[in-house]
């Protein structure tokens, strides 16, 4: 097994001005993207270098730069119509009082990114062409997370208390429509949060809990409904407007009493109505002006959207979850696959959960630990689902950097064997060490074989093979 090491010789940042007696501001942290091959470099100063793509042969001056103030920014991959990336940023503006949203649309031909053009009609989004980003009216607070993946981000403010879920499509050239899908108050404290295949997922005291996407991002739609009546002896159509919202009409004896039922907050409610119509027709709903709406919930909803899984826990039911005094707090998620997730928590272990195939199926989620011999701080994986074994880069935000391989001895609940598969150790191996001179701040997997890591002012690309 040979390892190639490469130092980056990073530039200087861009907003930096020599004749500044301060020392130049430091390489704080940085976001790769696998699928369009992107870096993002994260200045102490809050501004961001972006390049693309990104090569360890060379570091020319990145063709895109974003002044500060940033506070957190993701890649987000559409894939509607076509393939396409954005890098998306938040900003506090109005003195904190709202959130500014930035896009960045990847011109490949030009390998660089350049302002998107954002169309949303919500009553609280508003793009402002003066910024070019989306006002979102919502309070900044001290600080917010940002997590992106396939035409889906979530953001969560930890002044506000609350997750929302936006969706993004692209329209056309460098427009694209943003859509506010669903908003989550949270009543415990958010450590970490996650949006890769499908699932959202936050990490809390003590383990993660779960949501399908699926029916955050399709939202409700508010429909506006009318009666179409059709004589059986003509022709004619009549539409008779009725006050119908989310609901059906059902007519009673000779079209007499008629019901309207209505579904509202999931308890089914019907009142009487003296609308009189003729025996002698056709019913009909029509949608007229759909209105999307969003979808509004609590962390701890018992409507059976979300399931919470413990690290530690006798009982896996998510509605009586007892946090121990000092409990772990989950820290990091890593997706492995569709199905697995890599949880890091606050006392350095790592856990793998694994996710039912679909929504709504009979397999239970659960979660095993890992065996490892270091106390991990800082985690990189580049997702795959082709492989049961997989490269997991894992370090103590020290000078140690260990290659792990994964072998899931079973991916599914083995019903043949006896065991609890939560009582199971999900075995590890050290495939590879590496010593670096400079205490690790970052890292990230650029291939399965190869990770970036950044130091106390230096970056480094290692290499096994």
């Amino acid at each position: 097994m040979v390892v190639e090491a490469h130092q980056l010789f990073l530039p200087k940042p861009p907003f930096f001005s020599p004749s500044f007696p301060s020392p130049p501001p430091h390489f704080s942290s940085f976001l790769f993207h696998p699928s369009s091959f992107s870096l993002a470099l994260f200045h102490s100063d809050s501004s961001i270098s972006l390049y693309s793509p990104f090569s360890l042969s060379s570091f020319p001056p990145p063709l895109t730069t974003l002044p500060p103030p940033i506070s957190a920014a993701s890649f987000l991959l559409l894939r509607n119509p076509n393939p396409t990336t954005l890098f998306l940023i938040t900003s506090p503006v109005s003195g904190g009082a709202s959130v500014l949203l930035r896009f960045y649309i990847l011109n490949s031909a030009r390998k660089s990114f350049a302002p998107a053009r954002v169309v949303c009609n919500q009553s609280d989004l508003e793009f402002d062409e003066s910024k070019f980003g989306v006002v979102f009216r919502v309070s900044h607070g001290v600080s917010v997370k940002l997590v992106g993946d396939v035409n889906v981000f979530a953001l969560y403010s930890i002044s506000n208390g609350k997750v929302w879920v936006f969706a993004v499509k692209q329209l056309g050239g460098d427009e694209v429509k943003l859509m506010k899908c669903a908003v989550i108050d949270c009543s415990l404290p958010v450590f970490s949060i996650s949006v890769s295949f499908g699932f959202l997922i936050l990490g809390e005291d003590n383990g993660v809990r779960v949501f399908p996407l699926r029916p955050l991002v399709k939202g409700r739609v508010k429909k506006e409904k009318g009666v179409i009546t059709k004589s059986l002896n003509s022709d004619k159509m009549e539409i008779k407007r009725l006050p119908l919202r989310n609901g059906m009409l059902i007519h009673g004896m000779n079209g007499v009493n008629a019901e309207i039922c209505s579904a509202d907050g999931g308890k089914l409610m019907c009142i009487e109505t003296d609308q009189k119509l003729t025996s002698n027709v056709v019913l009909d709903e029509r949608i007229e002006n759909p209105k999307l709406r969003s979808v509004r919930l609590r962390q701890d909803s018992r409507e059976g959207i979300a399931n919470f899984m413990a690290f530690k826990n006798k009982d896996d039911n998510f509605e009586s979850i007892k946090i121990p005094a000092k409990s772990a707090k989950a820290i990091g998620i890593q997706a492995l696959s569709s199905t697995k997730f890599l949880i890091l928590d606050s006392e350095g272990n790592l856990h793998l959960l694994f996710l039912a195939t679909s929504v709504g199926s009979g397999t239970p989620y659960h979660m095993k630990q890992l065996t490892h011999n270091m106390k991990v701080r800082k985690l990189a994986v580049l997702p795959d689902s082709s492989t049961r074994s997989q490269t997991v880069w894992i370090s103590d935000a020290l000078h140690t950097l260990h290659m792990i391989a994964v072998t899931d001895m079973d991916a599914s609940v083995n019903q043949t064997d006896s065991k609890d598969p939560a009582e199971k150790l999900v075995q590890t191996s050290v495939a590879q060490a590496i010593f670096s001179s400079e205490k690790v701040q970052e890292i990230e997997a650029l291939s399965a074989n190869t990770v970036l890591l950044l130091g106390q002012g230096s970056m480094f690309a290692y290499a096994i093979s």
